[in-house]
């Protein structure tokens, strides 16, 4: 019986790691076909087999064979231990997230009240003010920067940073309103910065939440239910219900060239107010930072999950951590 019990566990680190290596895969190759012009993966099976269809091909099965190789060269891992480690990564896009958020946010913010005032100019010079106020140029010689010290500062930092982004949604409000009642000003970005805060805040920050079980579960029958049954409908719960979700959103995301996801990022789409932030394709790609970051954590509480329907030792304890 631990035999089988330990080919279990296998089979289900497995399975996550397979999750996980083909989201991988699949973003790699989102990558190579919207930006490199690769045809797909799946153009493969349609008998459109070229070089770069099967380099992308190779990217899945090899993303494939790695997480196998990962599960059965550690064979003494357990599955808490595999989720902790998945959480932790998890952790770190959400900083990586929250950092680029911030500081793309402030620097366009900056940015576009210096064009509204007509004192970009003066500060950068004509040439480059009439470059900052087109979208392509300004989001990928102003935006990228940003977004690579972002993903620096993320890596070197500590705690979730996202939460600040709350303190942060009430100061650019508080500035709406002291601006508009007190001094009779008000421009289309500063609602624009509340927006871009606030979409990121609810969608960056549901990974977290399903980490510390704090989304709204209808529990009449789990309240009740012993910890390896709370694990068997969380298990199938997990991947029926939330990676099935995730994947659809990606799917349909990034299916075509002009998808709600990958089109407006292609061409930088911005709002229709001629001087508000050049962040629209941004709220866009919070919808795949949704779904990357709750198909990750849905892995780990999968792999928790069955931990926990195995009566592993070492389950947590979310009340007494929140405590």
């Amino acid at each position: 019986m631990e035999t089988q019990g330990h080919a279990r566990a296998l089979l289900a680190r497995g399975f996550g790691w397979i999750v996980l290596a083909v989201l991988a895969a699949y973003m790699i190759n989102v990558v190579l076909t919207f930006w490199f012009g690769f045809p797909g993966a799946m153009s493969a099976l349609s008998g459109g087999v070229g070089v770069m269809a099967l380099v992308q091909v190779v990217v899945v099965l090899a993303a494939i064979a790695a997480a196998l190789l990962y599960v059965t060269r550690s064979p003494d891992v357990t599955l808490r231990q595999d989720a902790a480690r998945i959480s932790a990564f998890n952790r770190f896009l959400v900083r990586c997230a929250f950092f680029v958020v911030l500081l793309v946010g402030m620097g366009d913010a900056i940015l576009s009240f210096l064009r509204v005032q007509n004192m970009l100019d003066g500060v950068v010079g004509p040439d480059l003010a009439g470059n900052l106020g087109r979208a392509d140029f300004r989001g990928v010689y102003f935006h990228v920067p940003l977004i690579v010290l972002g993903i620096v500062l993320g890596a070197i930092t500590r705690g979730l940073g996202f939460i600040w982004l709350t303190l942060l949604v009430v100061v650019a409000e508080l500035l709406i309103v002291l601006s508009r009642f007190v001094f009779s000003y008000e421009q289309a970005f500063m609602a624009d910065l509340v927006r871009f805060w606030y979409g990121a805040l609810f969608l960056f920050a549901s990974a977290y939440t399903l980490l510390e079980e704090g989304h709204v579960r209808v529990d009449l029958l789990y309240a009740s239910m012993r910890r390896e049954s709370k694990g068997r409908v969380n298990a199938v719960g997990s991947v029926i219900l939330g990676m099935v979700l995730c994947w659809t959103i990606l799917i349909i995301g990034f299916g075509t060239a002009s998808s709600i996801i990958v089109g407006p990022i292609l061409v930088f789409e911005t709002t229709q107010s001629g001087f508000g932030m050049y962040v629209k394709y941004f709220m866009a790609g919070f919808l795949a930072v949704f779904a990357i970051t709750m198909m990750i954590q849905f892995v780990a509480q999968f792999l928790e999950a069955v931990a926990d329907k195995r009566g592993e030792p070492g389950a947590r304890d979310v009340a007494t951590e929140m405590m």
